[in-house]
């Protein structure tokens, strides 16, 4: 718990608008109960006893200055300077390293500077005196956070170059002897770097391996597993060890299992997915009360811990699904074969049964062992005809049982929004691609009621498991969200309200339930949205408990995909110290600290990587239509200009600063905005705008676009009624 107060106090500590405040205020900022505050305290105690945080004139908390040396993680810029974010965090935050001492480091690498300082007079009127402003010097590269990259291969008057995909290094890599591979020009390859650039000389490296021709399908998803260092194919021991478990299981022996083959048992999944691993069943008992079914697949049956194909699954640490392609976390003799809770077959689960009253609110909890048979598999869009009135080819017993779930589902949906579960409504898209790979279309994804119906049974069956396993005291890799703290909220507020939209100080929950719900459907909605997202946690694994904040739970894991996620299958373990009594699997449990470490991380590079390829696929397709116009609205203002996402294609494109329009425009840091210095114009978050295709690059991901018609029109009013001529006299401005 201490560990989840320091990173708490550092986050805070390190908020842009931050000013030091006594300890009783801070704990009060981040919203630590009475009975947490001595833990906070111990907390606090630790970071000063290191260093990391100080007490200054009238007892107030800051960071601690930048000593001597930082050692830090390195993020360049395309201008040659960077920036060096330190491992432990100061009162100075990010520390500027000039064009000439970035030697050879390079974005993502652990570097050692120099910290230097040197006094600058403030240039305002409100800060007077002087300030100091730090600079570091890169002594030394620590370790390095790649040496392979990926790439296209172009020749230039200087030689063979490979232009390296994305953000992660911008520089060109100068290669020699490509014949050695067989590259050609426009080939995608991977380089290994051998010697790394300097302020004269580019990188150099080596080709390893040639991925195929830029542009294809298979060559850009080959690019993006090599990118992100995803593993794909399976070791034959794993293989070995799942044909074993395929061959070896007979449904018939049950091993004292709940047999509920009998009752009306349903999956819903996408159109294309194989691997179902729950299930859903839902009967009234003799009070009429509702009882609900979440049947899981039981895949820690079929993986022993410590098993190669255990340690296989936890290297992964989830499954990741592409646009046309999916890398499972198992092999597919277990993932789309013995574990998949496919129509008509007896299949392994981990049941969950949750006791409702007609409002939806909980009697009880109980869990089992059982065995089912799937009765019918549904896709979202069979089930969404089925609510419609559409029951051509359904059995009477399934459409009856999926009307009852609708029921069911909005009535749990209303307890959890009153309970101030939080919503988000984030425009997703579908890439349709032809029989090639090639993209042939985008279309708004499906998120018809199904969707919820089976999003709240999921919550619904993670939080019981959750509160039990707290209850019993057994081991939990918990998935916890913290909190926002007061100034992440506050800021939120203050952007927000410069929407024209009415939002507290500080809001509570239920305050940005409440504008979320205001702006449903609305052009300002996916601006709104994203403005929450960015201001929420990231969501984690970790066994310390904290609660799911967006959700508004305070025991919370992840049960109910074991086929695709490592986590559920840990929770599935664990469950099972308490379903077979066996209080010997205790032991075999894993250091969760440092796995729920891993699989967040695996869990954000499936993210990454899935949000990769779609960019590159529906770049490459805008490619064919320079000049084109799209619809889009304004998600995001910088210095530098104004991002505009695709209203239909869901990619955010730049317009330059100098491309906003003839007139002079004022960037707003505070409201994030620019403000048209003659009309008052505002270019803000959520206004609406048509722009035109200027150019696609496609290594570097970026889509740029102008307004097809001037933010401001010349024939607009200026701001004002008079000014003075030279002589004097008045007259009004044009």
């Amino acid at each position: 718990m201490p560990q989840i107060f320091k990173d708490k106090i550092l986050k805070l500590l390190t908020h842009k608008d931050y000013e030091p405040v006594k300890i009783p205020q801070l704990a009060n900022a981040l919203g630590v109960r009475s009975d947490e505050y001595q833990r906070f305290k111990d907390a606090f105690e630790k970071l000063k006893a290191d260093g990391t945080v100080s007490v200054t004139h009238g007892n107030r908390v800051a960071l601690a200055p930048p000593g001597r040396r930082i050692i830090g993680t390195f993020r360049a810029n395309p201008k040659g300077f960077g920036f060096i974010t330190p491992l432990e965090p100061n009162s100075e935050g990010d520390l500027f390293v000039p064009p000439k001492a970035v030697s050879d480091a390079m974005t993502g690498d652990i570097v050692e500077a120099i910290v230097t300082k040197r006094r600058r007079r403030s240039k305002t009127f409100s800060q007077p005196g002087r300030k100091t402003q730090y600079t570091g010097q890169i002594v030394q590269v620590i370790e390095r956070a790649q040496n392979r990259f990926v790439g296209t291969l172009a020749k230039t008057n200087e030689g063979w170059l490979v232009l390296p995909d994305g953000p992660s290094y911008l520089d060109p890599i100068s290669v020699s002897d490509v014949s050695a591979k067989n590259a050609k020009e426009k080939d995608k390859v991977v380089v290994e770097i051998i010697t790394w650039p300097t302020q004269k000389y580019p990188a150099q490296g080596v080709i390893t391996e040639v991925l195929g021709r830029a542009g294809r399908y298979e060559t850009e998803i080959r690019s993006v597993i090599r990118q992100f260092h995803i593993p794909s194919e399976f070791e034959e021991d794993c293989l070995k060890q799942a044909r074993k478990a395929a061959a070896q299981f007979t449904a018939e022996c049950h091993n004292g299992r709940q047999d509920i083959t009998d009752k009306t048992v349903i999956t819903i999944d996408p159109k294309d997915a194989k691997d179902f691993d729950d299930a859903i069943s839902l009967e009234k008992d003799k009070r009429g009360n509702w009882i609900l079914g979440v049947h899981i697949a039981d895949v820690s049956y079929f993986i022993p811990s410590g098993s190669p194909l255990d340690e296989e699954a936890c290297q992964r640490g989830n499954s990741i699904y592409l646009p046309g392609k999916t890398i499972p976390m198992l092999p597919e003799i277990l993932s789309n074969g013995i574990c998949s809770l496919q129509p008509e077959q007896e299949r392994f689960c981990k049941s969950v049964y949750i006791t409702y009253d007609k409002n939806a609110d909980i009697i009880d909890r109980k869990l089992a062992n059982s065995v089912i048979c799937s009765k019918q598999r549904l896709t979202y869009k069979q089930a969404d005809k089925i609510l419609k009135g559409r029951k051509t080819g359904v059995k009477e017993p399934v459409g009856k049982l999926l009307k009852n779930m609708e029921q069911l589902a909005r009535l749990i949906e209303q307890r959890r929004r009153k309970n101030g579960m939080l919503h988000l409504d984030l425009p997703e898209t579908e890439l349709i691609l032809d029989k090639s790979g090639r993209l042939a279309d985008v279309v708004p994804a499906d998120n018809s009621y199904p969707h919820t119906i089976i999003e709240m049974f999921m919550v619904e069956a993670n939080e019981a498991v959750a509160g039990l396993l707290d209850k019993l005291n057994l081991p939990l890799m918990r998935r916890i969200h913290p909190e926002p703290d007061a100034l992440t909220l506050k800021n939120l507020s203050k952007i927000i309200r410069t929407l024209g939209l009415s939002l507290p100080s500080t809001p509570d929950r239920f305050a940005v339930q409440n504008i979320l719900e205001a702006v449903q459907g609305k052009p300002l909605s996916p601006a709104v949205n994203m403005l929450v997202l960015r201001s929420l946690e990231k969501a984690q694994y970790a066994p310390m408990q904290m609660g799911h904040y967006a959700l508004a739970s305070s025991h919370y894991c992840h049960f109910t995909s074991p086929i695709r996620r490592y986590a559920d299958l840990l929770v599935h373990r664990s469950l099972d110290v308490h379903l077979t009594k066996d209080v010997e699997k205790i032991e075999t449990h894993p250091d969760f600290k440092e796995v729920g470490k891993h699989i967040s991380f695996t869990e954000q590079r499936a993210e990454d990587a899935e949000r990769e390829l779609k960019t590159v696929l529906i770049l490459q397709f805008l490619n064919k239509y320079i000049g084109d116009e799209l619809d889009c609205v304004v998600t995001g203002v910088a210095g530098f200009g104004v991002f505009a996402r695709s209203n239909k294609y869901g990619v955010e494109g730049l317009i330059r600063y100098q491309d906003l329009g003839s007139d002079s425009f004022r960037f707003s840091q505070k409201t994030q905005s620019f403000v048209c210095q003659r009309t008052g114009f505002t270019i803000r978050l959520g206004i609406p705008v048509k722009v035109r295709i200027l150019s696609v690059n496609i290594p570097a991901r970026q889509l740029n676009i102008c307004p097809v018609e001037p933010f401001v029109k010349p024939e607009e009013k200026t701001i004002g009624k008079k000014r003075r001529t030279r002589k004097g006299k008045s007259r009004k401005r044009k």
